[in-house]
């Protein structure tokens, strides 16, 4: 897999960047893993509007994707890839030898016609579902649940791992990509290696267009409003904010507080916090 660039003949082609689905070997999806699924547009039950700049978009069927990986002991053949609209993932469609099919998280280096499974038996292969007690040491996982049976929940992005540390007792250590090291009970599954098509981190839209054909509306700074639309509003010309930090648009503090509740009774399963990140690199913008 590889990344596209692309000639400036228009200004969308200038800084375009895209992945070249050289890995997609079936564009139509499997039909009775597609649903119908209702985008709500940032609107709750009522219509009103309570997640700003979402809307429009291209239509979508969702794929059901099988994160749980509970048929322990059952082959299964990668049959085809798939291009998942609703992640930046891709999909392995599997063929069970007993007639079932399933879609899964492409992991990183699966090919066609190989074979995969689950279970605490499972070899240690890429691809292969086991509890974080059969995985070794050092090894890369993804699609990582946080409680037994509930599906993996975590490392699920495209190109994410997560590394095993250390084991004991009832619990394994992982570290997650944002380097927080976080406790994980033992019976939990993981995927070993790593999510697919990681090259989707060097991709870029190149025009507003093409963020609008994903569903997203454009977004305004809050300082070239006026005071009555936003508390960052008004002035003459670039004025600064005029209090002691940035605020949303209804005055809580933005850009930087911390949200993580002080209690939080998962607080005693982090071992070590995630690295604190800067405005820059989180690709902050004004509120």
């Amino acid at each position: 897999m590889a990344i596209r660039n692309f000639r400036p003949y228009t200004p969308g082609t200038r800084t375009r960047v895209v992945t070249d689905f050289s890995e997609i070997t079936s564009r139509k999806p499997e039909r009775t893993l597609v649903v119908a699924k209702h985008r709500r547009k940032g609107r709750n039950n009522r219509g009103v509007i309570t997640c700003r700049h979402r809307g429009g978009g291209h239509k979508r069927l969702y794929r059901v994707v099988d994160f749980r990986r509970n048929k322990h002991g059952v082959p299964a053949k990668v049959a085809a890839i798939h291009y998942d609209p609703h992640r930046n993932a891709r999909l392995a469609l599997l063929f069970y030898a007993d007639g079932e099919k399933r879609y899964i998280l492409a992991p990183a280096g699966v090919q066609v016609g190989q074979t995969v499974v689950s279970g605490p038996d499972a070899p240690i292969e890429n691809g292969n579902a086991m509890p974080l007690s059969s995985v070794p040491l050092g090894s890369a996982v993804h699609c990582v649940e946080l409680y037994a049976g509930r599906g993996g929940q975590m490392v699920r992005t495209a190109g994410a791992s997560a590394q095993v540390m250390a084991k004991e007792g009832d619990y394994v250590a992982l570290k997650l990509p944002s380097t927080e090291v976080r406790l994980v009970r033992r019976e939990c599954y993981a995927t070993l290696g790593e999510v697919g098509n990681s090259e989707m981190r060097n991709t870029s839209l190149g025009k507003a267009g093409r963020r609008r054909w994903l569903g997203r509306r454009p977004q305004v700074r809050g300082s070239v409003m006026n005071p009555c639309d936003h508390p960052h509003g008004g002035g003459e010309g670039r004025a600064p904010i005029g209090r002691s930090g940035p605020v949303t648009p209804w005055g809580k503090p933005a850009l930087g507080l911390k949200t993580r509740k002080r209690n939080k009774p998962s607080n005693q399963y982090v071992l070590r916090k995630r690295r604190k990140t800067s405005k820059r690199s989180r690709g902050g913008r004004d509120s």
